[in-house]
């Protein structure tokens, strides 16, 4: 997909510079790849080094540990890692599987949501505090988690209009999101929708580049990055990582775990901390030239294979110092490096970082968010109005869903509205029928003209089904989109892009267009087709009630989401759910017979007060006799009795319509920031 403008933009350079001749050739030459553009940058930024002490990291018992025997009430996971990440220097975290390459990395970038953390982390020289320092730094996820129905280019807008401070001018903030493009080289696919991975939009390689970028454009001075080369061929990987290097020469602070890199990819790093499975450090310092530091190191330690002439280093190294190595040779590399000059250098130099510089100050900010709340609400409903617009598969098919329904509806109760309200001239009839003495003998013309509580029972039904049907449609198909945004949303949270309530407010507000539409729809081919009274009153009480509806199960989908794990769960409870909506609507089992133990459950049914308000407003003032179960009562009569239904609590009722969806709004907004399903 790309934009009108963008086409423009390309055709005017293809005039005037020639280049579709280049770009053709550069795409029919799989080969050819970009060179690695200037590392300047138009935003300045403070360089920060992280410096950690004797950081140590303990976890709760797995069931499955405690059922083995072990006895320890704590697991550790990091044991006493001291180091230290430079600005201009790129570092590799790199260990066996299990070892707590990426463990260390979520403890030092303030991702773990569980465990104990102990030790000294410093930021600039001083303690680090989570909420500014999120501020300055950013974390690239191996997942590489971005919404699907967005651009490359509005992806990296949106991060930036959220995350550079408000005081940067509109046309600084253009010009850096353009440098930042063109540093990671994305501009061939900034108007490309990112996709969803391994269905559509963007390649793996794209999309870990676009993780980097989206990062890259908040400015921060450091940089944590999970895996950046994980799933991507040899090609891809380099083209990733000279993306990563065209960072590191700003002057920025990177860090990556690696596993099991290339020759060309480990040497691209300046320095290594190497783990072994418990956590400790067995290696923390300078690659060197052709890693031939490290290199060295292990070869000077006895029982350790030299390496084979053009063998990759990296292999090498994670061979050489295996576990099996370790009880084979019977020793012990964490205690060999702790007994090392390199040890002791590392240690030195953690020292002198860890002292602020003369002159400096401590990292503050008098907002946790770059942008104040307008501006949050501003950026999320953007981003969501583009998605929305360009998610047929959920909004088309809910207007075609609704159309094809109502159709059906009103087929199905052709005309049935007129009946009720009509006079019956056979009524009077009746009635004196029903005083003689030949009464008995005409039971089939009785029923046959005058059992108009029939009608109404066919319409009231025609509401109920109106009010489950499309409500519970509404619900179950809000779950899978809620349910992947909230990934976005843990992703963008973590990374203090936003308050939660900015992000709620705006997925909410998002759906009231669509449900609106749906509902006008609904009373557009309905209301004739059925055969309601035409009255401005009672058609907006159609409106209204119909719309009212749709709210509360689109928010009782976003709700059910927020409070559940996954989307399975969800559908789980939204069943459940759907059971007492249906029960307790009033139609199934009218309120007077429901048992007073249970009429709770009645009142705080919002089918229920649906119900009420569509056939109250269209019925509940209509004086016409009718002759219901063997009586002569008015229509309006009869619903007050059989239905507790009252025309004149409308109002009540039009009030608590509104309620339903603004708590159900409210609670989503609470919960879906209060609670974390995401554990790391």
């Amino acid at each position: 997909m790309i934009s009108f403008e963008r086409y423009s933009q390309l055709q005017r350079k293809d005039d005037k510079e020639g280049l579709h001749e280049e770009s053709k050739h550069a795409v029919n030459d799989p080969g050819n790849v970009a060179g690695p553009k200037t590392g300047q940058t138009v935003l300045p930024f403070e360089p920060l080094t992280v410096t950690f002490q004797d950081v140590q990291y303990y976890v709760n018992i797995p069931q499955e540990m405690k059922e083995k025997g072990y006895k320890h009430k704590k697991l550790q996971l990091l044991s006493g890692i001291t180091g230290a990440f430079r600005p201009g220097v790129l570092t590799a975290l790199m260990g066996v599987s299990g070892a707590g390459k990426t463990t260390l990395m979520d403890v030092l970038s303030g991702r773990k949501t569980s465990g104990i953390i102990e030790g000294d982390i410093r930021i600039g020289g001083y303690p680090k505090v989570q909420d500014t320092f999120a501020r300055v730094s950013s974390y690239c996820e191996q997942n590489d988690i971005h919404s699907p129905l967005i651009t490359v280019e509005e992806s990296v807008v949106y991060s930036a209009w959220l995350r550079l401070p408000s005081q940067i001018d509109s046309k600084t903030k253009d010009e850096f999101v353009n440098k930042v493009i063109e540093t990671i080289e994305l501009d061939r696919v900034r108007d490309c929708l990112v996709g969803i991975p391994g269905v559509n939009g963007l390649s793996t390689e794209q999309r870990k580049r676009l993780t980097i970028a989206v990062e890259l454009v908040a400015n921060p001075s450091i940089i944590f990055m999970d895996e950046p080369t994980s799933g991507l061929d040899a090609r891809a990987a380099a083209i990733v990582m000279r993306a990563v290097k065209n960072v590191v020469e700003m002057g920025r602070t990177v860090v990556c775990t690696i596993h099991q890199p290339s020759i060309d990819i480990f040497e691209a790093f300046d320095e290594l901390i190497l783990m072994k499975t418990g956590g400790h450090i067995i290696y923390c310092g300078p690659l060197g030239q052709n890693s031939m530091r490290v290199v060295e190191y292990f070869q000077n330690i006895p029982g350790v294979p030299k390496i084979k002439d053009n063998y990759n280093p990296a292999t090498w190294m994670l061979e050489v110092t295996s576990t099996s190595v370790e009880v084979g040779n019977g020793i012990d590399f964490a205690q060999i490096f702790k007994g090392s000059t390199l040890c002791k250098e590392n240690k030195e130099q953690v020292k002198q970082l860890s002292s602020p510089t003369p002159g400096s100050k401590d990292l503050y900010f008098p907002t946790r968010f770059p942008q104040n709340g307008l501006e949050q609400f501003k950026a999320c409903l953007w981003k969501q109005c583009l998605s929305y617009w360009r998610s047929p598969a959920y909004n088309l098919t809910r207007i075609v869903f609704m159309t094809a329904s109502s159709l059906m509806f009103g087929v199905l109760f052709w005309q049935q509205g007129k009946n009720i309200a009509r006079l019956n001239p056979y009524l009077e009839v009746v009635r004196l029928l029903s005083q003689s003495k030949q009464y008995r003998a005409a039971p089939v013309f009785f029923y046959a003209v005058a059992n108009n509580q029939q009608d109404l029972f066919s319409i009231a039904g025609s509401m109920y089904a109106v009010i489950i049907f499309f409500g519970i449609n509404n619900c179950s198909t809000v779950l899978p989109l809620v349910s992947t945004e909230r990934t976005v949303l843990y992703r963008e949270r973590f990374a203090g892009m936003y308050s939660s309530w900015a992000y709620s407010f705006a997925q909410v507000l998002v759906e009231i267009p669509y449900l609106l539409t749906l509902a006008i729809i609904y009373v557009i081919i309905t209301y004739p087709m059925i055969g309601y009274e035409w009255s401005a009153y009672k058609l907006f009480w159609a409106l209204y009630s119909m719309f009212c509806t749709l709210l509360y199960f689109n928010y009782l989908g976003m709700l059910l989401v927020s409070l559940t794990p996954n989307i399975q769960v969800a559908s789980i409870v939204a069943s459940s759910a759907y059971t007492m909506l249906n029960l307790f609507a009033g139609f199934i089992i009218p309120k007077p017979q429901i048992p007073k133990w249970w009429i709770w459950l009645y009142y705080i049914c919002p089918t229920s007060w649906a119900m009420n308000g569509m056939l109250t407003s269209q019925y509940g003032d209509v004086d016409k006799q009718i002759l219901a179960f063997g009586e002569t009562k008015t229509v309006a009569a009869f619903i007050e009795d059989y239905f507790c239904f009252h025309h004149s609590s409308l109002g009540i009722v039009a009030i608590f319509l509104f309620i339903f969806p603004v708590i159900c709004a409210t609670l989503f907004a609470y919960f879906i920031g209060t609670l974390n399903f995401q554990r790391r």
